[in-house]
């Protein structure tokens, strides 16, 4: 079974260091959450070849009504994991 997509994008984030700027963004964004799930609906197939699987949890977390909000949630669990000693 395969992790949640906003596990694995809040993962790599954290990894390339942009798990801050990305909680700023979802943050701001999310009263236009709806109108981002339209655009990924039609730009998806288009940039599937390009952005991979990567492509496909953003398109899944945009679908899902509290996707943006799980992601938000992972991040911030993922900055508490990360900044326990040990």
């Amino acid at each position: 079974m395969s992790r949640d997509p906003a596990r694995r994008i809040a993962d790599e984030l954290g990894r390339r260091g942009l798990a801050a700027p990305a909680r700023l963004l979802l943050d701001a964004h999310l009263p236009i959450a709806p109108l981002l799930s339209d655009a990924g609906a039609a730009l998806t197939p288009l940039l599937r070849a390009v952005g991979g699987r990567t492509l496909e949890d953003v398109s899944r977390l945009l679908d899902d009504s509290d996707g943006m909000q799980r992601l938000i949630h992972e991040l911030d669990d993922a900055e508490e994991r990360n900044a326990e000693p040990g």
